[in-house]
């Protein structure tokens, strides 16, 4: 995410031929001296049968992937005299060299670009593989010159003549409509329907709990439907770390993420890891959603990994080798049944656990975790006379007009949205009147709650009351606020 800069010297000196890479070259770019030596011939350049040295700095910075190919054989063309070299140091370079001299694309070119272009240096313009043009593109202030092969680049700083350099790619990102189903589809429910309204006007966790077919997974996969619209900048943040795995693409443009991992994924592929380190699935979800089914399914050692970037926003993988930092402001969205059977509570079904098994199921959700959830939300059977009837709710359209009229409200306000607010602003913006202070001061001491909990209590009841477009947080808010934190115990 951060894309340091590096510099590619290329040294020639007489002696016997060899060619060497150094500063902590990978395997990949180690490769990379076969496929520069064919390209250079089969594009009818003179390899020279020299002693070369290409020198990858910084020294101490680990080096992967095919990305240095292209600068590698633009150094040995400008070192041999084969091509001027006077405005090289004008442009970034990135790009794999296949045999034939072809431009191949490369993982992680928008977080190349994005990270360049946002330092204070005035190297903006880019020459990088024709298939990475439309997602470098979506960077702004950058000046992306897409190429096809090597000799496109070579024309591009050897021929006066203009119909042979490189022309600037200024395309748009072809925005598809988001590929999220509407609300209206979702029979009854209307008391989860709310909650999810509130946990996305103030980007609050939220835990769905609920016998089997209740329509959980069905409301998780229309949830991204009725968030925010993005911003550039966030756009951009989370395109570029989509970019550094598959690759990003421009349908996907300002199209909020979301990740569903299977209940057997481990911590790592979670919070990310590898070597070198990889972005996991919260930082997929990077300003977008994490939706974890079947939450009690999980490995109780890979949900405690969520404790840190629920709170930071972000996550830092440490390893032997090196260090990384992946960005992981994602909005929690879990669903799980009450007991291992499922019907505890159910209106028709009778549960057959004990509460030894109820308890015991419960407990594969550590306290510190549900802690940091918002909202627990019981979503109930709909009755068979509902399911009969064509549902008629109200379409994800509506209800992402008031979300994002609330959005607007509280970047006015506070400058983010309610969850991210610190202990200071909470004194400051969610401050309730008497009569809430009253209630929520008895709900503390009867359910014995956390300051951690006390607070997320008072930011989803700022957020209710943004709903209703009212100044200070009232008793109806600050119930409404309590009544989406019920302990699982208690149902």
């Amino acid at each position: 995410m951060q894309a340091p800069a590096v510099t590619v010297e290329v040294h020639l000196a007489n002696g016997l031929p060899s060619f060497t890479i150094v500063g902590l070259p990978e395997t990949e770019v180690k490769e990379s001296k076969d496929r520069v030596r064919a390209a250079l011939q089969n594009a009818r350049f003179e390899f020279p049968s020299r002693r070369i040295t290409v020198n990858l700095a910084p020294a101490d910075l680990p080096k992967e992937s095919g990305r240095f190919d292209l600068p590698i054989a633009l150094g040995i063309l400008a070192a041999s005299g084969q091509m001027p070299s006077g405005q090289l140091d004008q442009y970034e370079f990135a790009g794999e060299l296949s045999l034939s001299g072809e431009l191949r694309p490369i993982r992680g070119a928008l977080a190349m670009t994005f990270a360049m272009t946002a330092d204070s240096g005035e190297r903006r313009a880019f020459i990088l593989p024709r298939g990475n043009a439309d997602e470098a593109a979506l960077v702004g202030d950058a000046r992306i010159f897409p190429a096809d092969c090597l000799l496109q680049v070579c024309a591009h700083f050897s021929s006066p003549q203009q119909e042979t350099r490189l022309l600037r790619h200024s395309a748009e990102p072809q925005r598809r409509p988001p590929p999220y189903s509407d609300f209206s589809d979702v029979k009854g429910q209307v008391q989860a329907k709310r909650a999810l309204e509130v946990a996305a006007a103030g980007n609050h966790s939220v835990l769905l709990v609920g016998p089997p077919g209740t329509g959980k997974s069905m409301l998780a996969a229309r949830f991204p439907g009725i968030l925010p619209p993005m911003s550039d900048r966030e756009a951009l943040e989370s395109a570029a770390v989509q970019s550094l795995t598959s690759g990003f693409s421009g349908a996907r443009w300002k199209v909020r993420p979301y990740r569903a991992p299977h209940h057997t994924a481990s911590g790592v592929a979670l919070v990310g890891g590898g070597s070198p380190p990889r972005p996991g699935e919260i930082s997929l979800a990077h300003r977008g959603v994490l939706f974890l089914d079947e939450l009690p399914e999980f490995d109780r050692r890979v949900l405690e990994v969520l404790r840190e970037p629920l709170e930071s926003g972000h996550i830092t993988i440490s390893r032997a080798a090196r260090q990384a930092d992946f960005p992981a402001q994602f909005q929690l969205l879990a669903a799980m049944n009450p007991c291992p059977c499922g019907y505890l509570g159910h209106a028709a079904k009778p549960c057959r656990c004990t509460p030894d098994n109820i308890l015991r199921y419960q407990n594969k959700i550590s306290g510190p975790l549900l802690d940091r959830i918002d909202m627990q939300i019981e979503v109930a059977a709909v009755p068979h006379d509902q399911l009969l009837k064509q549902a008629d709710g109200e379409s994800s359209t509506a209800i992402a007009a008031r979300v994002a009229q609330v959005h607007g409200l509280q970047m006015v306000r506070q400058g983010k949205q309610n969850n991210g607010l610190s202990a200071n602003e909470i004194d400051r913006f969610c401050k309730p009147d008497a009569a809430g202070e009253k209630l929520l001061s008895g709900a503390m001491a009867h359910l014995h709650w956390s300051a951690r909990a006390y607070h997320r209590v008072l930011k989803v009841a700022r957020t209710i009351a943004d709903l209703a477009a009212a100044d200070i947080i009232g008793a109806a808010h600050v119930a409404e606020a309590i009544q989406y934190r019920r302990a699982l115990q208690d149902k």
